[in-house]
């Protein structure tokens, strides 16, 4: 109720406000239904005189249990909604593998919140146990347990049916809940406790998340993901499945070595040329001087979702990055594991620690032969919450600049930064202040001037000639809005000069997957790999109206110029247009009666790609030809999961 009300102007008035209050009530009997199922399961067991003591004091411990944790996910929840626009998820619990960097980051950033909220909830707690008080002293059962015995029945199947919430065959979930465009809206009708519990749930069945929107065979996929990229070499049979063959369109001697800068949550919002706050003049005067994408999307929220991307060129998932999950710490194609099988030095250049979301292992694991985090940084000029400051960052990476030149020998240094990121902490007397100092628009402006001062010095070495530099962001800080893909959120700048590169303005819709694939070629490195990414390179793919791939919660958007479309778990993909100037998505309704077959391609194809553990360079020589790889038939219509209605008064079938 306080949440709602709390957010009451997204909603589209009273009659909205009731189904997010009837909805919300049936999502709280869900989780009293879970919560009471055990005790109901031993009832039996339990409840009689003989072990009355024993069931007291379970009864009791559960509730005050149960109940604190349900008190506290609610009062985090506030924070939680103002930082990532959403109730706790999956988010949530990925976050609590890293307890030193998230308390840092709690007690820097939400100390009162963090304060108040563990003191209510030991306050409720305690006051759950006081009122068991009178109850404790009661020595046997209140009736008989012959009664309790035929009243177990009747108290299994209520339970029974709270839980399912349904009488379908299938019981509700979060998806069930989804019934407006806004996703915060529809995430009021939940509540936090059994949220984190389907994102707990749903991580053992993370291999094959993206099924939920679909099915096609291998085949299909593949004639739908060659289709619009004919120079794929595709064959379901094969290891890799995909290999691009891709000539680089700048032929040189020597290519070029590689600087990939990688801004923690930079979006577009704060980018004077891209229509922002104008926060970073330093990236607005670098923008005139290389290729500059005036239309580049993020694939995902999260910095390691921003990593597959510009590191792999992997499609997003509903399942974590393939940074964090098993089968790709080793033999998974990386930009280093290609450059170093073509014999340069490869590194990553982190302020923090590296372990952080698993980066280190899966760098060192596909082709990264040194990684430099926060305990090779001595005497930082700043140290915050989530490591050395930007400016540490860049001068160790000068100065390891300075040396691989010296060397002759090619490199790839990887450089991510981090001082914009909440609690947005960096050094003093470097920029102006505008009003409190621990804000996101401070840090941006901060995270620009130590991009500044690193390219100034930059642009006087012996290195800059001889390197080409991507600098781009891993994601938009706070990724929310009232369109069912907040799509202007995803909106990043993305910026590739350095060397010979001539000043260039790019208008076509570009995804974080397609810069590898264009930074090799500007490269002069002509090589095949698995990546499906755009070579922007080329005339005709500048022409085109692009495309870019979304992956925010549980929807996968592809955007193919102004024609969007979102696949949805267990329900009808939807149909949009996203007006580029006014950043709004117009829904037009159900994807049944026009083709989303490519869509779907995209989003299953990544998922098997892992599981089969083929995304990676093809061992020897392709011993298939184009043509033959792509003698298959027309396939039939991809099979849907069930429930198709419409919701009311917005056009939208589910």
């Amino acid at each position: 109720m306080l949440l709602t009300t709390w957010q009451y102007e997204r909603l589209d008035g009273l009659q909205q406000f009731s189904v997010v209050m009837f909805n919300g009530l049936r999502v709280d009997l869900i989780l009293s239904g879970m919560l009471l199922a055990p005790l109901v399961l031993l009832v039996p067991l339990l409840a009689h005189k003989f072990s009355w003591l024993l069931w007291q004091r379970i009864i009791t411990i559960w509730a005050v249990l149960t109940v604190a944790i349900i008190v506290f996910m609610e009062l985090a929840s506030p924070t939680f909604i103002i930082e990532y626009g959403q109730r706790p998820n999956r988010l949530f619990i990925e976050y609590l593998k890293y307890p030193r960097e998230v308390m840092s980051m709690l007690w820097e950033g939400y100390r009162l919140t963090l304060v108040g909220g563990v003191l209510i909830t030991a306050a409720v707690a305690y006051g759950i146990f006081r009122l068991s008080r009178s109850w404790l002293v009661q020595k046997q059962p209140g009736w008989a347990y012959w009664k309790t015995l035929l009243c177990w029945p009747l108290m299994v199947l209520v339970t029974v049916v709270m839980i399912r919430s349904s009488f379908d065959h299938r019981p509700a979930n979060p998806s069930s809940f989804a019934i407006t465009p806004d996703p915060l809206v529809n995430d009021l009708m939940l509540n936090s406790a059994w949220s984190v519990y389907f994102a707990i749930y749903n991580l053992k069945h993370e291999e094959e998340s993206n099924e939920v929107y679909g099915e096609l065979s291998h085949e299909q996929i593949l004639a739908e993901v060659h289709e619009e990229k004919p120079e794929l070499i595709v064959d379901a049979m094969a290891d890799p499945p995909i290999v691009n063959p891709q000539h680089a369109t700048k032929q040189r001697k020597k290519p070029l070595n590689l600087v990939l800068i990688l801004e923690e949550s930079l979006s577009a919002d704060y980018v004077k040329t891209l229509g922002g706050s104008g926060a970073t003049p330093q990236l607005d005067k670098l923008s005139e001087q290389g290729w500059w994408f005036e239309n580049l999307y993020a694939t995902g929220t999260r910095s390691v979702r921003g990593i597959e991307a510009v590191i792999s060129g992997f499609l997003p998932t509903r399942a974590r990055s393939v940074v964090k999950l098993s089968l790709s710490q080793q033999n998974f194609f990386t930009i280093a594991s290609l450059l170093e099988n073509n014999g340069y030095l490869t590194e990553f250049i982190y302020g923090g620690q590296a372990h952080f979301d698993n980066m280190a292992s899966f760098f060192m694991g596909n082709g990264f032969q040194h990684i430099i985090d926060r305990e090779h940084f001595d005497k930082p000029v700043f140290e915050g919450s989530w490591g050395v400051s930007d400016e540490d960052v860049f001068n160790k990476l000068h100065d390891r600049l300075q040396r691989h030149h010296a060397t002759g020998q090619p490199f790839f240094s990887f450089a991510f930064t981090s001082s914009n990121h909440s609690p947005y902490e960096f050094p003093d007397g470097r920029i102006e202040i505008n009003g409190e100092k621990q804000t996101p628009e401070n840090a941006v402006r901060y995270a620009d001037y130590a991009l500044g001062q690193f390219f100034e010095k930059a642009q006087r070495s012996e290195y800059w000639q001889d390197t080409i530099f991507l600098v781009v962001a891993d994601h938009h800080n706070r990724v929310e809005g009232e369109n069912l893909v907040p799509i202007e959120k995803y909106h990043i700048p993305g910026l590739i000069l350095g060397a010979d590169i001539e000043p260039r303005r790019l208008s076509t819709i570009a995804s974080q997957i397609d810069l590898p694939t264009t930074v090799l070629s500007m490269m002069g490195i002509s090589s095949s790999h698995p990546m499906i990414g755009r070579d922007l390179t080329l005339a005709e793919e500048q022409q085109k109206a692009g495309r870019a791939f979304m992956q925010y919660d549980d929807y996968f958007a592809k955007m193919t110029g102004e024609e969007v479309v979102i696949l949805r778990p267990e329900a009808t993909p939807l149909l949009g247009r996203y007006d580029h100037t006014s950043q709004q998505l117009h829904m037009r309704g159900s994807a049944e009666s026009e083709p989303y077959e490519t869509a779907l391609a995209h989003a299953l194809l990544p998922g098997w790609l892992y599981r089969c553990r083929c995304y990676h360079v093809p061992s020897g020589n392709v011993k298939f030809t184009q043509s033959e790889a792509m003698n298959l038939s027309v396939m039939p219509t991809p099979v849907l999961h069930e429930r198709q209605e419409e919701i009311p008064g917005t056009g939208i079938v589910q």
